[in-house]
């Protein structure tokens, strides 16, 4: 256990990191919640771009997550397909506007790829593991790639996802999914 004083340090470290990063994306056409929802839905499976997915992801309610996304639809940075299936579930797929807003490195991409390799598998590591701790302790989702999923079978064309009983290409496997497990070496 952290002595209080370590424990205040990392939060404040935490804390900072993330207005910096919130301050750097103030800085283009979005919001921090806009530019965090848009980078979650470039990356999240096909399954896993619902509305209350990326509330879930953001940790927000279904309406600040329906008006981010309203914000992102009319500057046409992502799209709205219905169901064939039931018209009432929607997902939202990112726009090639979308995908040319996300393509720049942010400055804190571009400090963490300058990292030595062992302190960024270190850093990683113990991020996940913070972060896995608090959602277990929240019962929120942990939206790991499929391919890390205690569900995922992997095969040669990709996977297969033994909860949801369908095929997956190696793209779907290499995304974020919203009905994400984490095997038992990956718990908290």
């Amino acid at each position: 256990m952290f002595a209080p004083t370590d424990t205040q340090t990392i939060r404040d470290l935490i804390d900072r990191l993330t207005r910096l990063a919130a301050a750097e994306e103030w800085n283009g056409p979005l919001n921090p919640s806009q530019f965090a929802a848009l980078n979650y839905l470039a990356r999240a499976n096909r399954f896993s771009r619902a509305p209350s997915h990326v509330a879930d992801f953001l940790a927000t309610t279904r309406g600040t997550a329906s008006q981010t996304l309203k914000a992102l639809s009319r500057k046409e940075l992502i799209a709205e397909t219905r169901s064939d299936e039931d018209k009432r579930s929607i997902r939202y797929d990112v726009t090639q506007a979308g995908r040319d807003l996300l393509q720049d490195p942010s400055s804190l991409e571009n400090v963490i790829d300058a990292l030595p390799p062992d302190v960024a598998a270190s850093l990683a590591s113990s991020l996940k593991a913070l972060v896995l701790t608090m959602l277990h302790q929240r019962g929120g989702r942990s939206f790991g790639l499929c391919r890390t999923c205690r569900h995922h079978e992997a095969r040669e064309t990709g996977g297969y996802c033994k909860l949801l009983n369908v095929p997956l290409s190696p793209v779907d496997a290499a995304q974020l999914c919203h009905e994400h497990t984490p095997a038992e070496s990956h718990q908290p």
